[in-house]
């Protein structure tokens, strides 16, 4: 039976495919004046063109939720979808087929890196042409930082060609910040192309086998917005590397928003036309962003203007929820699902930098964020978490890690950066077939360190978690943390200690002994914070409660103050820059 199913699949195929070939050769023959044809085949054209329509619409038909869609609309977004299906499926395959011999394929991505980029001032300094494997490579090639890039992409912003890569680069990329100062990396059409056939295709892939239901043709909400572009001296583009209107303009006919609507450039009317057309189109089954982030700033800024919008709106039903939710939008992606997406799946389908595609998360239905590294986006090397302060230590590469220890991440990448250290720390937690397996555990520059005891993003969140289920009725909004050393006088206290700023919903005070509890918390997770904190090398955390959309606030003062794109921003979890933490000083209630 099923054999019989998979003939009569494959014959519908090859007739829809005929019937397009007919479509095609009377449009060009009515333009070029090639259809003098005999009557009797214009009847034969006209049966398979009826027929091929007929079957069209049945593929169709039943993928399609509500009525009020055009057949225009509904037919580009059916070929989208599955030529972009045929692309994952593909991709996939070719997926697998690295990770069974995982040495071989990022020896090759490597290689061809190298061999590409041999002619360069760079790859005659080090000698790309002379290096045929990974081994020497590693051991002629220095580990590196951005200090290291610094004037050579002032040459290539200049308009010099040949310094770090053959070909001219498509933009400057502008890195979030979020760990220190915005830096200025190369972004080419390779770097593109690889995120969308190793990333989009596959991830997409992943996302129709888990949830069958996002293979309907219904719609998506696409929350991202037209960033601010600059010239270099040489005019080519400085700004964010994440998707952008205009990056995807072949994909604006599957939103919700209409065109026109994207090049608004201001952050908050873009979003109130972006909720305007969601909630009147009955056929959204997907909200997409970036980061949870911006789907959480979202759904608040509904829930403030919802009286305007009301008017003209007819709610559709959601289904899916695509966004990244893991490292610093870990917690909106927790409210989304407490809140405003109850029971709503949730997807985080890349592990991503502005250096390229890193991982591709292929278990949607998951609710914990595992990414399995792409071996032919980047070579990547790792770093043993114990050896993080060392300058050039020693590196493994993907098949020498082991499961359950942390690393950082060294990468190689198509767009001119050899060995570097991009920040982040992961934890390798399996292996599919050879290739690892990994979540992110935080960045470099994100650590509370006052004496040396290196608190993680991560271990501080999980115990502020366990702190807030210990206050009655108390709901965790957002936080950051600010080291004392840079508040001066403000900081309250002799002692080198962490200052914590919290957003809570359900309570508007805190007593003294329940905000002992955090203290307390961070310290049955790190022996090294409890021994500080029993010689009195480091004094008790300062826990302050600030109002409701404090951060909200923050978050536009770090946009206007910044090169970040809204499409980009991660709210900074450890602050570095006096003025921050003055701010949210300032909006103390408690």
């Amino acid at each position: 039976m099923a054999t019989v199913q998979h003939r009569i699949k494959r014959t519908s195929y090859a007739f829809f495919m005929l019937t397009l070939l007919v479509i095609i050769l009377i449009v060009f023959g009515r333009n070029y004046g090639l259809l003098g044809v005999p009557s009797s085949v214009s009847v034969v054209i006209g049966v398979f063109s009826f027929g091929g329509m007929a079957l069209l619409w049945s593929a169709i038909g039943w993928r399609v939720k509500v009525d009020n869609r055009s057949l225009g609309s509904l037919l580009t977004q059916y070929v989208a979808v599955k030529v972009v299906g045929w692309l994952g499926k593909r991709q996939r395959e070719r997926l697998e087929a690295d990770t069974r011999d995982i040495r071989k394929a990022q020896e090759e991505t490597l290689l061809k890196r190298l061999r590409k980029n041999a002619n360069t001032y760079y790859g005659r300094l080090y000698e790309f042409s002379s290096i045929k494997d990974c081994v020497t490579f590693c051991q002629l090639h220095p580990l590196t930082g951005y200090e290291h890039y610094c004037d050579l992409v002032k040459r290539v912003a200049a308009g010099e060609e040949g310094v770090l890569i053959a070909e001219k680069p498509l933009i400057l990329a502008m890195t979030s910040g979020t760990s220190g100062a915005s830096s200025m990396l190369l972004s080419t059409k390779d770097t593109n192309t690889e995120f969308f056939l190793q990333g989009v295709a596959v991830c997409l892939d992943a996302m129709r086998k888990a949830f069958p239901a996002s293979d309907s043709l219904q719609r998506t909400v696409k929350f991202f917005y037209a960033p601010t572009f600059r010239q270099s001296e040489a005019g080519i583009p400085i700004g964010p590397n994440s998707s952008t209107p205009a990056s995807s303009r072949h994909m604006l006919a599957l939103y919700t928003t209409p065109a026109p609507a994207f090049q608004v450039p201001s952050e908050p009317d873009a979003l109130y036309l972006h909720l305007l057309f969601a909630l009147k189109d009955p056929s959204v089954g997907t909200l997409e962003s970036n980061f949870a982030s911006t789907v959480f700033y979202a759904f608040r800024f509904l829930q403030e203007r919802w009286s305007e919008l009301v008017e003209d709106v007819e709610l559709g039903r959601l289904n899916l929820v695509l966004a990244v939710d893991s490292g610093s939008n870990q917690i909106y992606g927790e409210l989304l699902r407490r809140h405003y997406c109850r029971g709503v799946p949730f997807y985080s389908p890349f592990y991503a930098a502005t250096e390229g595609l890193i991982g591709v998360n292929l278990w949607p239905e998951k609710e914990q964020r595992q990414y399995l590294l792409c071996p032919r986006s980047m070579f990547c090397e790792f770093l043993p978490e114990a050896s993080l302060d060392e300058e050039q230590p020693p590196t493994l590469l993907m098949d020498q890690v082991q499961q359950g220890l942390s690393y950082e991440l060294v990468v190689t990448n198509a767009s001119g950066l050899f060995r570097y250290r991009i920040g982040d720390v992961v934890k390798v937690v399996g292996f599919h077939n050879q290739c690892p397996v990994v979540e992110f555990q935080y960045r470099r520059g994100q650590m509370l360190n006052v004496r040396g005891e290196k608190v993680s993003e991560a271990m501080f969140l999980a115990a502020l978690k366990r702190a807030v289920t210990q206050w009655p009725g108390a709901k965790l909004v957002d936080y950051c943390c600010a080291e004392s050393g840079i508040l001066g006088e403000s900081s309250g206290g002799s002692d080198p200690h962490y200052q914590v700023f919290l957003e809570l919903k359900g309570v508007r005070n805190l007593t003294e002994e329940q905000r002992y509890k955090l203290d307390h918390c961070l310290q049955e997770d790190s022996a090294i914070y409890k021994s500080f904190r029993f010689k009195g090398s480091i004094g008790p955390m300062r826990v302050q409660l600030v109002g409701g959309g404090a951060f909200q606030e923050l978050r536009g003062l770090m946009l206007a103050s910044s090169q970040a794109s809204p499409n980009t921003f991660k709210m900074h979890r450890v602050l570095r820059r006096k003025e921050y933490a003055d701010f949210l000083q300032g909006k103390i209630i408690s």
